[in-house]
């Protein structure tokens, strides 16, 4: 294992809280930290709509005065908390990316997940990067500009959580709330070498309702397994106003963790079955980690999960969803858009009901296919990304042949069609020095055994890179 940081900045919600709670030091003397480096990633790799000092020291102060009473508010009392500018927050604008959205509000209601948070005690950061309404697989938007790499701020952070993923990775708060709609808490998590879940749909409360329908989830992005478990234990409190929510989860979290590895019936497929170019040093990276899992005496066995790729029917579903985010705008307002999603617009608002309707159909067969498949297997694990992050501000790498940004995170979209979790940890680096991450999707409801899984790969090592360098020198 490697050694614990020592700066604050650095250091697990876990380790925090076991830090306040023993006296060692203080919610404020870990805002102030967390500030500090906040305001370093953003000149870094503008990955921050804004950076909110004020409300942070004001909640720390608020926390340090419940711990010094020994009465913490919750399990993230103090925590430093980050919340990508999609999801609503009270009091602050979320912009979305976009220069269609007004700043001035009001702004009078928290998401679900960001409710929960702030009843439990967690102290603000900011808000954090996102392409346009989230249409992408990278993060740059009219509005914000370019989100860069904490490893090569040349390179995209990922999308559409590309903020959050590289304010967890360089310090500016240990948790972050994403959301996923085709892969975006998993791609940047990937290319930003962190943790991130996507869980079983409705297990987090999302509100307001997406336009993208059930293929949207909200997730946390974090350092390990066990700050996501502590980060789900909290946000997957129940919302009257998620018609879809699974309600309570029926157990720990946390307590799952300790459950074994032995036993656990794994397929470790490279390529889904399809004709996917995995970079060489990704697929030698993801295999490692499944020997890691056969180590800690996973039943492994090599097997694709017999599906066709459905990127046909996620498109539909998805430039669907985008056409209907912006059916409101006017011609001036259109104008001002990205280019990329004025182009998809157009194309989901010339698809028909009936051709909706059949890519649910797609998406139902897709799903009760890979149920089948679980029945036999308990956790498919493939690589997140076929590749490590490219140029920043391109949408697809340049001569990949790739139209849209689904051209190259296969992996990431057909696990939000059938609404299973799937979760992502970093496995290595490439020559360049760039993180690779392992993909472990569990059956619908098992959200608890994909963080187990993860968490036996960390304490094995599995997960152990290098720090990001965007911030030396």
């Amino acid at each position: 294992m490697t050694t614990e940081p020592t700066h604050l900045a650095d250091l697990t919600a876990t380790r925090l809280t076991a830090g306040y709670a023993a006296g060692e030091f203080s919610p404020v003397e870990a805002a102030r930290a967390v500030l500090e480096r906040a305001e370093a990633a953003q000149a870094a790799t503008n990955c921050f709509t804004r950076i909110d000092p004020d409300e942070a020291l004001s909640g720390a102060k608020e926390s340090e005065e419940r711990w010094r009473a020994g009465a913490p508010a919750g399990p993230v009392d103090g925590v430093p908390v980050t919340v990508k500018d999609l999801i609503l927050t009270r009091g602050v604008p979320t912009l979305r990316g976009s220069r269609t959205v007004r700043a001035e509000g009001p702004w009078e209601e928290d998401a679900p997940s960001v409710a929960r948070l702030r009843e439990s005690g967690a102290v603000f950061v900011g808000k954090t990067t996102t392409p346009e309404f989230g249409w992408k697989g990278v993060t740059d938007s009219p509005r914000h500009g370019v989100t860069g790499n904490p490893y090569d701020p040349g390179r995209t952070a990922g999308g559409s959580s590309g903020g959050s993923a590289a304010a967890v990775a360089l310090g500016a708060g240990p948790l972050s709330l994403g959301t996923d709609g085709g892969g975006s808490v998993r791609i940047p998590a990937s290319f930003c070498g962190i943790f991130a879940l996507k869980a079983t749909y409705g297990r987090v409360p999302l509100y307001p309702a997406s336009p993208f329908g059930t293929l949207a989830h909200v997730g946390p992005m974090t350092r390990d397994a066990a700050d996501a478990a502590l980060m789900m234990e909290v946000i997957c409190g129940a919302d009257w106003r998620d018609w879809s929510q699974l309600g309570p989860a029926g157990g720990s979290f946390r307590e799952a963790l300790a459950g074994p590895v032995s036993g656990l019936r794994v397929a470790y497929s490279p390529s889904l079955g399809w004709d996917v170019p995995v970079a060489p040093e990704v697929a030698a990276a993801v295999r490692r980690a499944v020997d890691t899992l056969a180590g800690l005496g996973a039943s492994v066995e090599e097997i694709d999960p017999g599906i066709a790729d459905p990127v046909e029917a996620f498109h539909t579903l998805w430039f669907s969803g985008a056409a209907r985010v912006v059916q409101h705008l006017d011609d001036a307002d259109r104008a001002l858009l990205d280019p990329g999603l004025q182009e998809i617009c157009a194309q989901g608002a010339r698809y028909s009901a009936l051709d909706y309707l059949a890519a649910v159909d797609t998406r139902m067969a897709l799903g009760q296919a890979m149920g089948r498949f679980h029945s036999a297997y308990d956790l498919l694990v493939t690589p997140t990304e076929p590749i490590t992050a490219f140029e920043a501000g391109a949408e697809v790498p340049a001569g990949s042949g790739h139209t849209r940004w689904t051209g190259w995170t296969p992996f990431t979209y057909p696990f939000n069609l059938t609404q299973q979790p799937a979760a992502t940890l970093p496995c290595g680096v490439d020559g360049d020095g760039m993180p690779i991450g392992v993909q472990l999707v569990g059956a619908r409801h098992a959200d608890a055994l994909v963080l187990r899984a993860a968490h036996a790969l960390y304490e094995a090592g599995t997960a152990e890179i290098p720090a990001p360098t965007a911030l030396k020198g």
